[in-house]
């Protein structure tokens, strides 16, 4: 296999939509047999890009060639020999698994007996042997996902183009999908991909960072990882927001970035560094509980990427004076959210199943699970958007049954989508929320001078908003959201494909307005962002299966210790390691393996002995802390292994 021969080409490529230059200038080439990854927010160009690659769009200027055929000229013998699937894919949700794949196979003219052996390979592959006959539209959102890929692989093409194919579902089906991937990779396939999801850039050959239609960086993860000035630092200490805003003001510390429960910091030489950090956080009563040096993480190059290409950062957070003139009164320790036996039932099917749990003023509550878990249903519930089967719900005091006007005019709710009118312009839309929460006209002249700073959007009041960045469209959402001071929201995936960046200066605000008094309620797929709550409550098939803070299920609720292998070929010793019964819990993280052992000393050269019988190279084994995603995929593996298992008792 010789990837030094471009299977995809691109020179120059252009594509501009009524003035808008969407994709500027893109120069690319990917080899044979290798994965090539699409790094950017929502509106980089990436989906663009892809749609050329693929002949779904023609290019403006500049030229494209897939193995070694022009785009444009020869796009009808291109689609023969390509696989494509697109973020929101395409299947058809009324026939079933068989039939989804039977109608690809008959559009792609693959012979019946041909097509026979493939979709037995695909179904087992995929692990949707056991759901053939489930209609698509009863299938979870991850299951869908790779229903969808293996239709678009019935016919053995030579290059897949992926566009953000994990997007919206959860860590489980993220790993599950990318087990698939590196399976077909062994075959020689070539794989473009594009993610929001740095983690999973990880695993590709090379990577391009993709920013405003423009390619900012392209090389391997390794190379993008050296070309970082300095060394990193992890820290570990309480109360981390205070011990980021002291570190600030350290003369010879880049700016600290909280990273889930910890801060990065970039520093001269760590050896020298970490002694001063200690002492400079101890001076000012905030307790260290760890500190090391780590490699960086392809968020942290791209964020320092993007900090260097912007002349400043998307927006600045707001400052606390700021946050203090649009907030009320601080209720903290009073119960906000009170949530008891919540039940809801349609028609057969139980999507909510006797949940409790409280929020408090003040605090940042976390829901977390698989797709399908009833997180959605749960937030309807509690807002007053649907009614309970039973159980009931009381925010601020209030039962939602017989209150519901009167506390929805107290609550903010974002959706994953920012709920803006993409036709009004940035100033048009904060008038119409001030409109629709009744705000006077002089209030709502200082209110919008607020949510424009806040949102970094001053001088931009003209624009529309289906023209802002996400970063942008995310803080003006929040500030429309927010801007009639409610004492509680509600935020729906609220990062869902912004840049981390942008993700960061978000969670700064979050924080900020907890701080005084607010209560967030949140939901997320990014599991590093359920670090910075409170705490989570996890739920599974309708049940809350784990509540407590992130240090408390950490400590908790995962037995054994964890292992991270770092290794030549992450697929094939995920393989290995997977097949040998003495370690569990096997996961992919990035392009590294997790095991959870009983004892890491002694699990640790076992596990490099069992990898160098195999030919691969291990370049370290090392104990870890858990993380909230080991916590996660723990948990919910722990419940689907209990559930077999309770079929098969009912079986016997």
């Amino acid at each position: 296999m010789n990837r030094n021969i471009p299977v995809i080409e691109a020179k120059g490529l252009q594509k501009k939509y009524e003035g808008v230059l969407a994709v500027r200038g893109v120069d690319l080439a990917v080899g044979r047999g290798e994965i090539f990854g699409l790094v950017g927010a929502d509106g980089a160009g990436k989906t663009t890009t892809i749609q050329m690659l693929c002949t779904l769009s023609l290019p403006s200027a500049g030229e494209a060639r897939v193995l070694g055929m022009d785009t444009v000229t020869q796009m009808a013998d291109i689609k023969e020999k390509i696989g494509y699937m697109s973020e929101r894919f395409s299947l058809y949700p009324t026939l079933t698994v068989e039939e989804n794949l039977d109608f690809f196979a008959r559009l792609r003219g693959i012979p019946r007996e041909v097509s026979k052996s493939r979709k037995k390979e695909l179904l087992g592959f995929c692990r949707l042997e056991p759901f053939r006959q489930r209609p698509a539209e009863h299938l979870s959102g991850g299951m869908q996902k790779k229903l969808a890929l293996a239709c678009s692989l019935i016919h053995e093409p030579e290059v897949i183009f992926l566009d953000e194919p994990t997007t919206g579902v959860d860590p489980i089906s993220r790993r599950d999908f990318w087990r698939i991937i590196s399976g077909f990779l062994s075959r020689g396939i070539t794989i473009l991909v594009s993610t929001p999801y740095l983690d999973e850039a990880e695993r590709f050959n090379r990577v391009a960072f993709m920013h405003r239609g423009q390619i900012i960086a392209c090389d391997t993860p390794q190379n993008l990882r050296t070309e970082l000035v300095g060394e990193l630092l992890e820290i570990r200490a309480r109360p981390a927001r205070r011990a980021v805003t002291s570190l600030k003001r350290v003369p010879f510390l880049s700016a600290p970035q909280l990273f889930g429960d910890t801060i990065h910091v970039m520093v001269d030489e760590a050896e020298k560094r970490c002694p001063e950090i200690k002492h400079w956080l101890r001076e000012r009563e905030i307790a260290v509980e760890d500190i090391r040096r780590i490699t960086p993480g392809l968020e942290d190059v791209f964020v320092a990427r993007l900090t260097g290409f912007e002349e400043k950062p998307v927006s600045e957070p707001a400052n606390s004076n700021s946050v203090d003139t649009i907030l009320k009164g601080d209720n903290r320790g009073e119960v906000a959210v009170e949530v008891s036996d919540l039940t809801r039932k349609f028609g057969d099917f139980t999507a909510v199943d006797g949940v409790n749990f409280e929020v408090r003023h003040g605090e940042i509550f976390g829901l977390l699970g698989p797709n399908g878990s009833g997180k959605t249903t749960t937030i309807r519930m509690i807002t007053g958007l649907l009614a309970p089967t039973s159980g009931g719900v009381r925010v601020l005091g209030q039962d939602m049954a017989t209150a519901v006007e009167a506390v929805q005019a107290r609550i903010g709710y974002m959706s994953q989508k920012f709920s803006l009118f993409a036709d009004l312009t940035v100033e048009e839309n904060i008038n119409f929320y001030g409109g629709l929460y009744g705000l006077s006209p002089s209030l709502l002249k200082e209110r919008k001078k607020w949510v424009l700073d806040m949102a970094g959007l001053r001088g931009k009041e003209k624009a529309m908003s289906a023209e802002l960045s996400g970063g942008w469209k995310q803080r003006l959402a929040l500030g429309c959201t927010i801007f009639h001071s409610p004492e509680v929201i509600f935020l729906d995936e609220p990062t869902s494909g912004v840049d981390p960046l942008s993700r960061r200066s978000f969670w700064e605000l979050i924080q900020e307005l907890a701080a005084h008094g607010t209560t967030i309620f949140i939901t997320t797929h990014y599991m590093d962002e359920a670090e910075h709550c409170h705490r989570l409550g996890l739920m599974y098939q309708g049940k809350l299966i784990a509540l407590g803070s992130p240090l408390q299920l950490k400590a908790e609720r995962v037995k054994g210790e964890l292992v991270e292998v770092v290794s030549s070929d992450f697929a094939r010793a995920l393989e290995r390691l997977s097949a040998d019964a003495r370690f569990r819990q096997v996961n992919l993280f990035g392009s590294a393996v997790h095991v959870v052992v009983d004892d890491a000393a002694k699990a640790s050269p076992e596990i490099g002995n069992l990898l160098e019988a195999g030919n691969i190279t291990v370049h370290t084994i090392n104990r870890i802390p858990f993380s909230i995603e080991d916590v996660f995929i723990s948990l919910v593996e722990a419940q689907e292994m209990s559930l077999a298992g309770q079929s098969s008792r009912k079986g016997g």
